[in-house]
């Protein structure tokens, strides 16, 4: 079987379906193909929940993206009427006294825009006395950021992509071999896709498919989050009560109870090498002790809170922390998209815009996005 395209979007992520999406937009042929489907259990994009905030140090690009990407996210959701995706919760940046990166975050919402608070330990205790906040002497709060109900979310984009003309395709592609201009893609069942342009967005697959390329430049990590069950008839760790939240200083992010999935918490620190085909995804002891410590801690009501579930998904970790957002060197028409980091979940409207722009229109790539600039040596600088 063989199809023809004007482009191929090989992973229908939240960075796939939203490149397919803009593509599409702008009058494209689009197929968007994957192998286990939108936000699958394997996938980064999988999941129930993340969070969607502006705040991002002195990055202004990012605080930008997300900036542009919560009002397309609510914009898109109101349009296909699923306003549910997304919840206002908040979201709270816990910092320590004299912490430079929230410094610089306060400047960069400032110059962008962004609405925010700067709460002070007095008015923290005030507002929620169901946190004890150890060290954290002051914190930001962005009032109109919340949580992106995952899953679901990038599932409906792939499903209006599909419902507008696109071809929809749960197929396992191979690595290309060769080098100029591809001309058609082949998959394991024996199909083969043709397109004018072909954007590889697949996740923790990425460095799977072009090994020699990325091996050392993009790390899939294994990465646990927990929910534990709320007290009966206790309201302070549901919405409007409890934000969303971040402590940059421990490394440790929790979301308020939704949908009475209970309090979800997790550690933010990269975690151990993964496969996302073959991992099995059991919690480890250790990383739940960890991760329950905290949480008796900063949350005393909780102390005696069950564990109601578990996830394990992935991050896929650039050198740095920056998106990877660059033509294939050996391919003039392949793109290669992905290392969303552990943050890139909430950027998939602005990023998906942006790849599709370049494609469409050309112009020169930022320089932070480029394959020239991700090394073999870890040094995360974007959070």
């Amino acid at each position: 079987m063989s199809r023809s395209y004007d482009a191929a979007v090989i992973g229908a992520g939240v960075f796939g379906s939203w490149i397919a999406y803009h593509l599409q937009q702008a009058g494209l042929r689009v197929s968007l193909i994957d192998a286990y489907g939108a936000a699958n259990n394997r996938a980064s994009s999988g999941g129930e929940s993340r969070i969607i905030r502006m705040g991002y140090g002195a990055d202004e690009i990012y605080t930008r993206w997300s900036h542009r990407s919560l009002a397309v996210w609510q914009e898109f959701f109101a349009h296909i009427g699923r306003q549910e995706l997304f919840r206002r919760t908040g979201v709270l940046w816990m910092a320590r006294e004299n912490d430079p990166y929230t410094i610089a975050t306060l400047r960069t919402l400032e110059t962008a825009g962004v609405n925010f608070e700067r709460l002070q330990r007095d008015e923290l205790e005030r507002r929620y006395p169901q946190i004890d906040f150890g060290h954290v002497t002051w914190a930001i709060y962005e009032p109109m950021s919340g949580v992106l109900m995952a899953r679901r979310a990038v599932q409906s984009v792939a499903d209006f992509v599909e419902r507008n003309g696109a071809d929809y395709l749960i197929e396992s592609v191979i690595a290309p071999a060769g080098s100029g201009r591809l001309s058609e893609v082949v998959t394991r069942g024996g199909s083969k896709i043709s397109a004018n342009v072909f954007v590889f967005a697949c996740g923790p697959w990425l460095p799977k498919l072009f090994s020699a390329l990325l091996r050392g430049r993009i790390h899939p990590t294994r990465q646990e989050v927990y929910f534990f069950g709320v007290p009966d008839g206790d309201t302070r760790f549901a919405p409007p009560l409890m934000p969303a939240w971040i402590d940059f200083g421990a490394e440790i992010y929790g979301l308020p109870d939704l949908e009475n999935r209970g309090f979800k918490l997790a550690i933010d620190r990269h975690g151990a090498a993964i496969d996302p085909d073959t991992a099995e995804r059991n919690a480890t002891e250790d990383l739940l002790d960890e991760a329950r410590a905290f949480l008796v801690e900063r949350f005393p009501a909780m102390k005696a809170a069950p564990l109601v579930e578990s996830r394990v998904c992935q991050y896929e970790n650039t050198s740095n922390g920056d998106f990877l957002i660059d033509h294939h060197p050996d391919f003039d028409n392949v793109w290669l998209v992905g290392g969303g980091s552990g943050h890139g979940f909430k950027h998939g409207p602005a990023l998906g815009e942006y790849v599709a722009a370049r494609i469409i229109e050309g112009g020169e790539i930022e320089r932070r996005f480029t394959l020239a600039t991700k090394e073999a040596v870890r040094k995360r600088a974007v959070f």
